[in-house]
C-alpha cells in the first residue's frame, strides 16, 4: 500500500470514527446541546483533531443525515425494477419500515432529533432528505397514472402515507409499542402497515 493510499484510508477512518461519535453524542444530548468538544471526548481525540475534518457541528450533523438518507432512497430505488407501481409502492413502505427497525439511531438522528432547518436550495446539505420525499411522491404519481388514487393530490397523499409510516417507525424507535401487551412491536408494525395497505387499497 503506498503512503498516499495509506494516508487516504486513515482520513476515511477518522471521518467514519468523529461520524459515529457524533451520532450518539446527538442523540444523547441532542442537538443544541452537543459540541464539538463533547464528539471529541466520545472518541477520546481532541477538539483541533475534528476541526481538521468539520468546520463546526452543524456540518456533522448534516453529514449524517445525508448518509442516512442515502441509505434509505439507494434501498427504496432497489424496487424500480417492478413494474406496477402500487405493488412498488407498497414493497418502498416495508424498506421504511424495515430501515427504522434495523437503524434505529439513523431514524432517530433523520426524524426526531431537532435541528433548525436552513433554506433549501440545490447545495443544501438537506438535499438527500428532499430527494428520498421527491422519489415517494414520484411513485405516488405513477400509481394515479395507473388509475389508482383517483381525484387525490400526489403530495398530500405522500405526506399521509410517510405520516403513517413514521408514526408506527418513531413509537417503535422510542420504546413507545409495549404499550400494547399482546403482540411484540415487529407485530404491531406488521399488522399496521396491512391496515395502511387496505386503506389504500379502497381509495
Amino acid at each position: 500500500m503506498s503512503i498516499a493510499v495509506r494516508k487516504l484510508k486513515e482520513k476515511e477512518n477518522m471521518r467514519k470514527l468523529i461520524l459515529d461519535g457524533a451520532r450518539k453524542v446527538f442523540l444523547e444530548k441532542g442537538y443544541e446541546l452537543t459540541s464539538m468538544r463533547n464528539i471529541a471526548e466520545a472518541i477520546d481525540y481532541s477538539p483541533s483533531s475534528i476541526y481538521f475534518y468539520f468546520k463546526e457541528k452543524g456540518e456533522i450533523f448534516h453529514e449524517l443525515h445525508e448518509e442516512g438518507f442515502r441509505v434509505l432512497l439507494s434501498s427504496m430505488q432497489v424496487l424500480e425494477h417492478v413494474s406496477d407501481p402500487f405493488e412498488r409502492l407498497k414493497a418502498m413502505g416495508h424498506v421504511f419500515l424495515d430501515f427504522a427497525i434495523h437503524n434505529k439511531d439513523f431514524y432517530n438522528l433523520m426524524f426526531i432529533v431537532d435541528e433548525p432547518l436552513k433554506k433549501k436550495s440545490e447545495d443544501d446539505p438537506w438535499r438527500m432528505g428532499v430527494r428520498t420525499l421527491d422519489y415517494l411522491i414520484s411513485v405516488v404519481r405513477q400509481c394515479m397514472e395507473t388509475g389508482r388514487f383517483k381525484g387525490m393530490d400526489a403530495e398530500n397523499l405522500s405526506f399521509t402515507i410517510l405520516s403513517s409510516l413514521h408514526g408506527m417507525s418513531a413509537l417503535f424507535c422510542k420504546d413507545r409499542t409495549s404499550t400494547f401487551k399482546d403482540k411484540t412491536s415487529e407485530e404491531l408494525i406488521e399488522d399496521g402497515y396491512k391496515n395502511l395497505i387496505f386503506m389504500l387499497e379502497k381509495l
